[in-house]
């Protein structure tokens, strides 16, 4: 193999790297720092395959070593916030242990991804990238909004919120990929109605916006697969 062969593993490997980091600082009890370690390697996670692209390089190893990057990156790290979220709860010592039902549902939604030759166009079930950006940033959002800040010191709201996005990401739910063939408003409206509404949420609420972000991800996916259907 050239070294322009490597270029895209070396980001995948950092993509690793920033997850493994980030669970350390959460196991701290800095899950500030979860979400910083999330935002950054979801960056190598796009550059990886835009540079494997660019290069016209491809490998299985190269896939392969992607899906584990992300399993840990986007599946454990976000496990071990909810964990300690629901730990910070002192409802039961067993409790927090729920918030590892995230990981287990984020291997089997990238073994389905792995092998769904459906997922081209469009998404099926949650991705993992967006889950993990969603649950990190909830601390945040909790500052942003101390009513919601109450909510997340729930222990029965967690766990509600736990199942409902560990289910989603295995749901049978067709989800936008934000990929553009052109950039017509017409075949794109709803791609650009997402970046629109991420763009408010970021200014009104920082990183604590992005869980708006997500949610309007999903209900605008969803009406945009009704328009499809009706169309």
């Amino acid at each position: 193999m050239t070294i322009k062969q490597h270029i895209p593993n070396f980001l995948t490997c950092l993509n690793l790297l920033a997850g493994m980091i980030g669970i350390y600082y959460v196991l701290e009890g800095a899950l500030h720092w979860g979400a910083y370690f999330i935002i950054i390697a979801a960056v190598f996670d796009f550059l990886d395959g835009f540079v494997a692209r660019i290069l016209k390089v491809h490998s299985e190893i190269g896939k392969q070593l992607d899906s584990l990057a992300d399993l840990v990156t986007f599946g454990v790290l976000p496990s071990f916030i909810l964990f300690k979220m629901l730990e910070q709860t002192q409802l039961w010592e067993w409790l927090p242990f729920f918030g590892l039902f995230i990981g287990i549902q984020s291997a089997l939604r990238l073994a389905k991804f792995n092998v769904d030759t459906r997922q081209t166009d469009r998404f099926i079930g949650l991705p993992t990238p967006a889950n993990a950006m969603l649950i990190s940033t909830l601390p945040f959002l909790g500052n942003a909004m101390p009513l919601v800040g109450q909510w997340l010191s729930n222990p029965w709201f967690l766990l509600g919120l736990t199942l409902v996005l560990g289910l989603l990401l295995t749901a049978e739910l067709p989800l936008l990929a934000l990929k553009f063939k052109d950039y017509s408003l017409k075949n794109n409206l709803f791609r650009f109605a997402v970046i629109a509404i991420g763009l408010m949420c970021l200014i009104i609420w920082g990183l604590g916006g992005i869980p708006f972000l997500i949610l309007a991800y999903i209900l605008l996916s969803l009406l945009e697969g009704l328009v499809v259907k009706n169309a």
